[in-house]
């Protein structure tokens, strides 16, 4: 690769690209090429496993060749004569090896870095280069460009571009073709001495960096997740080997590494390399190689050993990638584990300079059976040596060494920043803090990767503490927000506090002094941790020390030893055997993955290994056998004999099916009340008396918060939608359709499908027209992810493809269930179809699917590589803030963190703890069963307990109070809880017990080894035993099916539960089996969740949350408030012995110490396992505070454990003073508050902690009534105000049981690290990897803080986690986007059992609900007003298409205005019509409305503003492949006019693709004229008339895609704008023609625009006829008209002329209503054409129905410019200007035509539009309400002038004045005011009469009437004095006359010789408001004389 693409190209990001592209192409055997990116070099590694060859510094692997010949011989050019040819030298004589320049000052050019070259003759010694680094890889392997660029080092020259020509410059000597892979090897840096030493090794793809890089195991299929590795960084490829053959795997490489991988072969010799055998796998699968990949990579060679490992691989900065914990992996091949080394190759290829070891190390024979343990060897420091002899018996892992790389190799930018680098730690001080971390740990604790790492880091930052503050200050300086850069904790978890580290200032720790530092930090603690050092030479010899030691017994107390080899001249080597028991066992066990460990437990107990273990805990001891007792109580009880334990142990390893429940048998034991003594539920279930009053179920409730939650995602939808990229048009959708996929497992299936039911998202969706919607219905919209799963979502992606108007939501439940490539799983298994489905191309592409993933626990799908925008996730919100409950719930969650806040508080025994009993036996057993899988142990010594708990709570057994000593408190309470719940409650309601056993195997032998026991003890009808199989529909007897259907008062006979939610208060113990809960919940009748038997090998957070997520609850807040967890508890439910210990014993003076009277007063710790929530940290004290009185309290004995129930009621009375007959009735409160009082009383002062600890429970103890001084236990969980909550017990348990969540039992081991605080103060488990499939990115990152939010929490996992190669998300870097977010998928994240179903249904269902109501508009809606039903003439028939002319001509004009919007105008005086005595009273609903709407659906023929995009749309809006978007021309047109006396300029914005619509010049390309087709032309898909909308401030909401409207049909539509709003136009609307109005008319109305669209189009026309005369055609024959529309018109309505008997309207497209308008015959002989107005009643009540009318139209007219020529829109008008025109069009003769079989629909439109006009002040500054009386004033007077137009305030003015301008005008209607040839609003209360002063024209009679006044609005030079002679008005009249200025006004008074009638005073003259620059309006008025 030196050799190309030597030149430095301009584009860096081109570089890299190109590099990608060329070296997947150049490997590629396959037709089509891999993707380029995270796919790079997959093929080459995967085909790693199968050479298996050593790679180290010494051996390179290939030579270039392609072939499986030798390598061809490298020619070297000979060197230039009298050059030095010396090895270390350069051909100019200078010395370049690290020894020589170590000390040297250097001089590095800016952007080089220091390399040192491997020269094949000097193997001990590093040739010094300095390269660019850019031609470098980065801390991941990637980002090196292809090509070289270096100088030399010694005699300083230059430019190198070749490395060919540099490795000749610096005498390399090479026998191979030259590659910077192979020869430049590490960096250089230089330590606190300034002595240039080697660093990390550079990681490069093809070498080092393939432990990042491998991305596959090959096998013989694809791994399933079933077969992934059990740790991040620690896995093996189950199946790909046979016998004890394990492929050599490399360390820290995602989904390959073993942990005793290098471990893991025996010395078989690999078969030939084109032979499948059992030493190498066959390569299966779409993209496996079949020959030796392309020149320039490495990993494949034909001569490589099969048991080889590359320990410079391990070497590797990136191999650490993700360690997560220190354990092993192993192999599982047919049942049998081979754990052995590879022998010859682990000890080859050191990364330091030893030569490979001779000296081979044999291990002892019968090692495991001597010592009976397992030794685990991790390396460290230099190679391991060969292990011989017994090598099955001891497990090799390289973790500790990846550990080791990873916190050495610094990323690049520290490693390079400033001119001193920072260092990494050196290897002596990492051995010395591992020594420190083994020290401190406790003897059965197990060491974790996590914390030694974060010892490094520590240790790291506090030497380098002031550079990394320096580096993080200068890239943080300009940046905002939260920084996630390097934090240094205050403490450092895991090291001893008096083992300082050393300081900066101190000189760094030297090999000599590393081994007796490290045996006197060792000798701290014992024989726990040996150290050899001193006496030790080699690695060999400390082994073999080791192995004979503890084959003599000598390290029997040692869990860990550590071998330190020092050398003056060598590099330190180390390595830690772990020779714990517990810790091998531990260790070994985490060697299997989670599937594997169930294999290895399955095999256990079919090949009978466990039947010795199960006969051990059935012995009693003294107290007899548990079978023998068991048959002795059935045969004292009557019952059929059971078989022998043998049969019975022989039946118990095969499944059996349920047993049928017996009759119940009868009281034989008089001493201890027996659950027998309760009737049977059958007998007591549907008696009336015997009802439970306080039984409910309210998982069926939607919650406020779901509600919360369902509004964000749909605002999330939203947003997506509203945003530029057009990646969802929810405008397009009619309907909303979806599938919720779930994990395979039966009852989550079910829960769904019953969630969907009853929520009736389904009703809602109108997915069935029945009422009610079956449940089998409800099955069809949710599938389970198995096979059968691929069908559902192929037919769904084919609904999508062909039902675009629908949109899918894929609804992905419990989304961090299977997050598994595709390509790593088989084409049977279940895995890793999420991503062949949802990440299908299909899916993705498809417009109308959008993919909603829910989980609780949402960290896979949280990495570099996700596919979800961070935009795009929601977090589930907190329901509390300060104490206050934000969603008014009445209720509190209780999950993950408030179990962990409880086991804090000390106030009581903790909900979550764990069994030291069970513990200690479990431990004692696993020692005398060393073979045995540790799960089979506790499991069966859980069953047992279980077993003998039954039997001594039942009380059948004759020596039953010798039984408890042989179960644990935990257990037995548990138990008895169990039963006498059932007797407490009349309707039999109990608890629900959860036992959680992974294993399918053991849980099934448990179910039927408890069922056994429980029907020989006679308790079959008492509780359930279900199994619960994920697998398996869910099964329990008849009995108890029947007792839950009356309690769900369930009719139907056939019904049986299906979901653990229907088991509410149904007594049972649940054994949940499966490897990981798969989203199952669980009813709130769930007490006790014992988790005693879950792994604690798999450390994830995931793993652990969603073990613990099990116990999630819902408490209600009415029972207890934030401030007020009473710490009550049911004193009757529990055992006595259980009041004498706790699970914490070991820990209980620290723990526990706010239980104060634990030794004096045992029974003060809670009796209940679930008796205290978390308290608060507001009335909890500090932990220190605790620890201080922690000496106070005395931890109870061992001894206390053993008590008898004798002695421990004697014990209870006496330490209850107010106990009455039956004592237990008291609680915990009710003791503590004795006490206390008591105390109080004597006088006495309590110890600190006891009243620490008491006054809580003081406080709030006082708030009951006197006679009641106890809290609430959680009997008052109901109501607090009813009586039988106040009740101190319920009678029912279950309902008490409401208020608590349940209780968790945990593994010592697992208890320990969770309730583990890290140093940022979270729990230690926050810091674990978050998941199996994902690796941590680098080793140098902060820790979470506890500060973070979700977000944050999200964008921290976003930033330091990658996935693994078998992630789905692993090749997301593929698809060639820089944004590798999917545009349309959401996250939604909340904690376990929150109620996310119910949320995300809720979703569904408002999503639903909004593209309804996007598909419909408000529509005006509004009864034409001042109608009269008068019975007329029938001019024509109902179903005339068209009107006559001649008929037109004699139908009287309807002046009066009947469109609503007008209402608050002047009425026009007619003589025949007569206004109603009420006016025109509103409707009582339209009261608060200012307009009536109606919401009306959209049809397919509307038109739509700019947030419509569908496909048909794009390219009638601008998408147009052939135009560039915005591609347009700006056009100036020029014409004159008379009324504005100049030229007017206007603009054309015209897009290219619509330029055919208008001529040019042929010379200068200038805009001649619009064209215009002919009269006489008829295109049927084509509008003849252009369509002005004048449009202003409605950008983006105005309604101007008429492409549906038109229904595809060519038409010229032109946007008139104003100039100032000229670009937003263009922005929004590019591919529309504007028109743009001269800047004048910036602050115009609709009339200037309406004016200038006139003009110019009869301009246009003039000109249009012209060119026709010059092209030969009749000049009259142009079409003359055009459509002016509003840009409010949505849709049009054709009346069914078929139904004219009744009425109705049909949606219509334009098209259908122009074209019909446009083929009407004569249509020039009518001057204005139009519609009516829609309105829902239009048609109602109509006996005759006049087709065409002659009237005033509004809002879309069809003007011909042609005939209306002489008359012209008001260019000043604001108002009622279509009222004004078309009067003035009617008076002049010309015919008006109204088409009422159509009607147009305006929407509503709140934005924008020239009605909203804002009067204000020229004194910007100064807010002021201005009042209509202030629009004028009078002339030269000091007055508060306005901003707005003259024109516009007189016309408010006389709107809202009148009646006192008009005095006698208000209410008159038959003395109206004379308005001549124009008409002005004078307010609703006043009459206008419109008459016109032109020759010819039509005016309605006046003769006879009085006016009352005058109005003279600029008259024209046709108004004279003869003409107003006509008029007669009444004495007083007003007059008023309107000019432009003073002068004019008096000019006009005398030419009309006005003074002769009318009187006028100097105080009747007024101006608008305006200033002088402002041009005002001046009126006079006068009084009629």
């Amino acid at each position: 690769m030196g050799n190309s693409y030597a030149g430095q190209l301009r584009s860096t990001r081109f570089e890299e690209v190109l590099h990608n592209s060329i070296e997947a192409s150049l490997r590629s055997n396959t037709v089509v090429p891999r993707p380029v990116f995270s796919q790079l070099y997959l093929e080459t590694e995967q085909l790693f496993l199968q050479d298996v060859r050593t790679l180290n510094d010494d051996e390179d692997d290939e030579d270039g060749s392609e072939s499986n010949s030798p390598p061809i011989p490298y020619q070297m050019k000979p060197p230039p004569e009298g050059c030095c040819t010396t090895d270390g030298f350069c051909q100019a004589g200078k010395d370049l090896r690290l020894s020589s320049l170590a000390s040297d000052n250097l001089d590095v050019p800016p952007g080089f870095m220091l390399v040192g070259v491997k020269s094949p003759s000097l193997p001990d010694n590093l040739l010094v280069c300095a390269v660019d680094h850019r031609f470098l890889p980065d801390e991941r392997g990637r980002n090196a460009l292809l090509g070289f660029s270096g100088n030399c080092m010694g005699c300083g020259e230059k430019g190198f571009r070749y490395f060919t020509e540099f490795s000749n410059h610096i005498n390399l000597k090479l026998s191979t073709q030259p590659k910077k892979q192979k020869h430049l090897k590490y960096h250089l840096y230089r330590n606190n001495q300034g002595i240039l030493v080697k660093g990390a090794p550079i990681c490069w793809r093809g070498n080092d960096g393939r432990i990042r890089q491998i991305r596959s195991s090959l096998s013989e299929g694809h791994p399933t997740l079933d077969e992934r590795p059990s740790n991040p960084a620690l896995s093996h490829a189950p199946g790909s080997v046979t016998g004890s053959q394990v492929e050599p795997q490399t360390a820290g490489v995602p989904n390959t590494l073993i942990n005793g991988n290098h471990a893991a072969t025996s010395s078989i010799t690999q078969p030939p390399l084109n032979q499948s055998g059992p030493g190498r796998p066959s390569a299966t699968g779409p993209h496996a190689n079949a020959g030796p990949p392309k020149k320039r990579h490495k990993g494949w060679s034909p001569e490589s050993s099969a048991n080889s490992l590359t320990e410079s691989t391990v070497k590797s900065a990136q191999s650490s990638l993700a360690l997560s914990k220190l354990s092993v992996t192993s192999v599982i091949t047919n049942g049998a584990r081979s754990e052995t080394t590879s022998l010859q190759s682990s000890s080859r290829g050191s990364s330091s300079q030893l030569s490979p070891p001779e000296v081979s190390v044999t291990v002892p024979d019968r090692l495991l059976h001597i010592c009976r343990l397992q030794p685990v060897i991790f390396k460290g420091h230099g190679p391991l040596p060969q292990l011989t002899g017994n090598t099955s018996d001891v497990l090799v892992s390289s973790l500790l060494r990846s550990c080791y790389l990873s916190s050495q190799t610094l990323p690049r930018v520290y490693q390079h920043y400033g001119p001193s680098p920072i260092q990494p730690l050196s290897a002596e001080m990492q051995i010395l803090l591992t020594v420190y971390y083994l020290v401190q740990l406790g003897p059965e604790q197990v060491p974790l990767i996590e914390d030694l790492e974060q010892i490094f880091m520590r240790s790291w930052r506090e030497s380098h503490l002031s550079e990394i503050r320096q580096f993080q200050q200068s890239q943080t300086q300009g940046t905002q927000g939260r920084h996630y850069g390097i934090e240094v904790p205050p403490t450092l978890p895991g090291l001893p506090q008096h083992l300082s580290l050393p300081p900066q200032s101190q000189q760094p720790l030297t090999p000599s002094q590393l081994p007796w530092l490290a045996q006197l930090a060792a000798s701290s603690c014992g024989e726990g941790v040996v150290v050899f050092g001193e006496d030790v030479k080699s690695l060999a010899q400390g082994l073999q020390q080791m192995f004979s030691r503890l084959i003599d017994g000598r390290l029997e107390n040692t869990n860990y030893v550590v071998i330190i080899v020092t050398s003056p001249r060598q590099e330190t080597q180390s390595c830690v055997v772990v020779t714990g028991k517990h810790q091998c066992r531990v260790l070994a066990e985490s060697m299997f993955s989670p599937n594997e460990g169930l294999k290895e437990i399955s095999h256990q107990l079919h090949t009978g290994a466990a039947q010795e273990l199960i006969h051990y805990c059935n012995s009693l001891g003294q107290d007899g056998n548990l079978d023998s007792l068991l048959d002795r109580a059935s045969a004292e009880h009557n019952e059929a004999s059971p078989p022998s334990s043998s049969q019975m142990l022989a039946e118990e390893k095969t499944p059996k099916a349920a047993h049928s429940p017996k009759d119940r048998p009868s009281p034989k034991d008089s001493q201890t009340q027996s659950i027998k003594d309760t009737p049977s539920p059958k007998e007591t279930a549907s008696s009336p008396k015997d009802t439970c009053l306080e039984y409910r179920v309210e998982w069926r409730d939607v919650r406020p918060i779901q509600l919360a939650v369902a509004r964000k995602l749909l605002s999330h939808v939203c947003a997506i939608a509203d945003s530029s990229t057009q990646n969802l048009d929810l405008g397009s959708f009619n309907r909303v359709s979806f599938l919720i996929l779930v994990p395979p497992s039966e009852v989550s299936f079910q829960q769904t499908v019953l969630h969907l039911w009853s929520s009736g998202v389904l009703q809602e969706l109108g997915s069935s027209e029945q009422e009610f919607v079956s449940q089998r219905d409800a099955e069809r919209y949710v599938v389970k992810m198995d096979q059968s799963a691929q069908s559902r979502i192929d037919k769904l992606t084919q609904d999508a493809q062909s039902n675009s108007y629908t949109l899918y939501i894929l609804v992905h439940d419990h989304a961090h269930w299977d997050i598994s490539s595709t390509s790593y799983s088989s084409t049977d298994s279940s895995l890793g179809l999420v991503d062949r489905l949802l990440n299908s191309r299909q899916v993705k592409d498809a417009t109308n699917i959008l993919i909603l993933h829910v989980t609780s626990f949402p960290f896979a799908l949280q990495t570099q590589c996700t596919r979800i925008s961070p935009y795009n996730e929601i977090h589930w919100p907190s329901a509390f803030s300060n104490d206050v409950d934000l969603y008014h719930e009445r209720t509190q969650y209780f999950g993950v963190s408030e179990l962990l806040e409880s086991t804090r508080s000390g106030s009581s025994l903790p909900l979550m703890r764990y069994d030291s009993s069970f513990e200690s036996m479990t431990s004692t057993l696993e020692e005398r069963f060393p073979n045995l899988h540790s799960a089979v142990i506790r499991t069966t010594v859980l069953v047992q307990q279980y077993c003998v708990a039954l039997m001594a709570a039942s009380g059948k057994i004759s020596s039953s109070h010798n039984l408890h000593k042989h179960t644990s408190v935990e257990t037995m309470e548990i138990v008895q809880s169990l039963l006498t719940a059932v007797r407490q409650c009349p309707a039999h309601h109990g608890h629900m017990v959860l036992l959680r056993i992974p294993s399918l195997a053991l849980a099934a032998w448990a179910h039927r080894r408890l069922s056994r026991v429980r029907k020989q003890l006679g308790l079959e009808e008492s509780f359930e035993i279900i199994l619960g199989n994920p697998t398996q529909v869910l099964t329990i007897g008849q009995t108890f099916t029947d007792q839950i259907r009356i309690w769900l008062k369930i009719q139907d006979a056939e019904w049986v539960p299906h979901t653990y939610l229907e088991l509410e208060a149904l007594p049972c113990i649940l054994i949940l089996s499966g490897a990981e809960p798969l989203g199952e919940s669980l009813p709130r009748s769930l007490k006790y969740c014992d988790l005693r038997v879950i792994s604690c090998s798999y450390l994830q957070r995931t793993t652990l949350e969603q073990e613990l997520g099990l116990a999630a609850y819902l408490v209600k807040a009415e029972s207890q408030p934030p401030h007020n967890p009473g710490p009550g508890s049911d004193v009757i439910e529990s055992d006595a012995e259980k009041l004498s210990s706790t699970d914490n014993e070991e820990e209980e003076g620290q723990d526990n110490v706010d239980c104060p009277l634990q030794s004096s007063q045992p029974l003060q710790t809670c009796p209940d396992s679930r008796t205290v929530d978390a308290l608060p940290p507001q009335v909890t004290t500090s932990s220190n505070a605790l620890r201080d009185t922690s000496d106070n309290v005395q931890s109870p004995s061992k001894a206390q454990i053993q008590l008898q129930p004798q002695t421990s009621s004697q014990l209870y009375l006496q330490t209850t003073p107010n106990s009455q007959s039956h004592p237990q009735v008291q609680n915990y409160a009710q003791v503590q508050l004795s006490s206390l009082q008591q105390a109080h009383l004597q006088g006495q002062s309590l110890p600190p902690s006891q009243t620490n600890a008491q006054s809580y429970s003081q406080t709030t103890t006082y708030q009951q009534p006197v006679s009641q001084p106890q809290i609430p236990s959680k009997s008052a969980s109901s109501d607090s105000s009813s009586p039988r909550a106040s009740s101190p017990h319920l009678s029912c348990s279950w309902a008490r049981g409401l208020s608590r969540p349940p209780s968790v039992l945990l593994p010592r081991a697992l208890y320990d690290i969770i309730t583990a605080s890290d140093s940022s103060g979270l729990p230690r488990c926050t810091s674990f990897l978050p998941h199996i499939s994902v690796a941590w990115a680098s080793s140098f990152r902060p820790l979470l803080s506890k500060m973070m939010t979700c977000t944050e929490q999200s964008l921290y996992y976003r930033q330091w986690t990658v996935p693994r190669s078998y992630h789905m998300d692993s090749n997301n870097r593929t698809e060639g986007r820089t944004d590798n977010f999917h545009p349309r998928r959401l996250l939604l994240s909340g904690p376990p059992q929150v109620g996310k179903t119910g949320a995300y249904l809720h979703f569904l269902g408002l999503l639903s609900r909004m593209l309804i109501r996007l598909m419909e508009v408000d529509i005006y809606d509004e009864e034409d007003i001042h109608c009269t039903l008068v019975e007329g003439v029938q001019y024509h028939p109902p179903n005339a298409p068209w009107p006559n002319t001649e008929v037109i001509k004699t139908m009287p004009f309807d002046y009066t205005v009947h469109d609503a919007k007008y209402d608050d105008i002047s009425i026009i005086y007619c003589p025949g019509f007569k206004p109603r005595a009420d006016g025109n009273p509103m409707r009582q609903e339209d009261v608060y409305l200012r307009r009536r709407t109606s919401r009306i659906k959209l049809s397919k023929y509307a038109a739509y503003n700019t947030y419509h995009h569908c496909e048909q749309c794009h390219q009638y809006l601008g998408f147009n492949p052939r135009y560039q978007m915005y591609e347009s021309t700006l056009h100036a047109f020029t014409f004159t006019h008379l009324l504005l006396g100049e030229d007017i300029q206007l603009y054309f914005i015209i897009p290219k693709s619509k330029e055919h619509h208008f001529s040019f010049s042929q010379s200068g390309g200038q805009l001649e004229s619009m064209r215009l087709p002919l009269a006489s032309d008829w295109n049927p898909d084509c509008i003849k008339s252009p369509i002005f909308t004048p449009t202003t401030g409605r950008h983006e909401h105005g309604l101007f895609n008429l492409y549906h409207a038109m229904d595809g049909a060519s038409h010229l539509h032109i946007l008139v704008v104003k100039e100032y709003e000229m670009a937003v136009y263009k922005k929004y609307w590019p591919n529309h023609i504007m028109l743009v109005l001269p800047t004048v008319f910036n602050g115009a109305g609709i009339g200037a625009a309406h004016f200038l669209i006139k003009e110019l189009s009869y301009h246009n026309l003039e000109l249009e006829r012209s060119r026709r005369l010059e092209g030969g055609s009749p000049a009259g024959d142009v079409w003359p008209f055009i459509i002016l529309a509003d840009d409010s018109c949505v849709m049009w309505n054709a009346v069914d002329n078929d139904k004219l008997s009744c009425p109705a309207e049909r949606a219509v497209s334009l098209k259908q209503v122009l074209q019909h308008m446009e083929a009407c015959p004569d249509l020039t002989q009518y001057g204005l054409c139009g519609i009516r107005k829609w309105n829902s009643r239009g048609l109602m009540g109509i006996k005759q129905w006049e087709p065409f009318s002659r009237g005033h139209i509004h809002d879309f007219l069809l003007l011909n410019v042609d005939r209306s020529q002489n008359v012209q829109y008001d260019q000043n008008r604001f108002t009622c200007h279509d009222v004004d025109f078309t009067l003035r069009l009617h008076s002049a003769g010309l015919l008006v035509c109204k088409f009422n079989n159509f009607s147009v629909m305006k929407k509503q439109i709140a934005i924008g539009g020239y009605r909203t006009f804002i009067i204000k002040t020229k004194m910007t500054d100064v807010s002021t309400s201005v009042g209509p009386s202030q629009y004028i004033c009078a002339p030269d007077s000091k007055h508060l002038f306005l901003a707005s137009p003259a024109q516009l305030l007189l016309e408010k003015y006389l709107q809202h004045t009148s009646q006192k301008l008009f005095p006698l005008s208000t209410k008159n209607y038959t003395h109206p005011v004379l308005s001549v040839d124009c008409y002005l609003n004078l307010g609703p209360e006043v009459t206008v009469c419109f008459v016109s002063s032109r020759p010819h024209c039509v005016n309605i009679s006046t003769s006879g009437l009085l006016f009352s006044g005058l109005l003279l609005w600029f008259p024209e030079t046709f108004v004279t004095s003869g003409f107003l002679k006509k008029f007669t008005f009444l004495k007083g009249a007003t007059l008023c006359v309107i000019s432009a200025d003073r002068s004019s006004l008096r000019q006009t008074v005398g030419r009309l010789e006005l003074e002769e009638q009318w009187r006028f005073r100097l105080s009747d003259e007024f101006q608008t408001a305006n200033a002088k620059e402002d041009r005002p309006l001046f009126f006079l008025t006068g009084k009629h004389i």
